[in-house]
């Protein structure tokens, strides 16, 4: 296999990545973020995926390199990482008795051979109680993840059902990663 760069700080895109049996080498982009307004949700997060993945790309020219961005988008309104905790819980209450997408957008990127798309999933919020947001709030998860709360951990409670990729929503969607990786491997240099 050839070397692979995920470039993204995200522990759980690394674990993710870990999980599936990668060996890779962590080397975030550094890239402003800013959403475009001309762009829906989809393009915008599809557009900053592959940014992320081929930012300073001829500083890798034998390695993979993975680029991902997540978002929680609701009526077509992003929710990113929450500021504060009056911002979680602002989010929280919108989010509560709604459907709302995760989008991930991906670049992979080697060589000459660039893909990028985006996966969607969708998440079913139980109807919360004010109390219920704050005391999810208090465990301090809800911090630096998209929307407010994390699935794969005490923010499963808030969660009614989801539809889609659970990994997607976590913030990789592997098994499409893995396709593509495995195309990229199969590729003679």
């Amino acid at each position: 296999m050839k070397k692979i760069i995920l470039r993204s700080a995200s522990p759980r895109r690394k674990d993710l990545l870990q999980q599936a049996g990668y060996s890779f080498e962590v080397v975030a982009a550094d890239i402003d973020e800013t959403m475009e307004e001309t762009l829906s949700p989809l393009e915008n997060v599809k557009r900053l995926g592959l940014r992320k993945a081929i930012f300073e790309q001829e500083k890798f020219k034998e390695c993979i390199l993975i680029g991902c961005d997540t978002i929680v988008v609701l009526d077509d309104v992003i929710y990113g990482k929450p500021k504060n905790e009056e911002d979680a819980f602002q989010m929280l209450k919108k989010l509560s008795g709604r459907v709302h997408q995760v989008m991930s957008g991906v670049g992979i990127a080697y060589q000459d051979s660039i893909f990028n798309f985006a996966c969607v999933s969708n998440v079913y919020f139980k109807n919360l109680t004010d109390e219920d947001i704050w005391k999810y709030i208090k465990t301090k998860e809800c911090f630096g993840k998209a929307g407010s709360y994390a699935i794969q951990g005490i923010g499963a409670e808030l969660v009614d059902h989801y539809e889609g990729s659970l990994e997607n929503i976590i913030g990789l969607p592997i098994d499409d990663v893995k396709d593509i990786l495995g195309e990229l491997d199969a590729m003679e240099d």
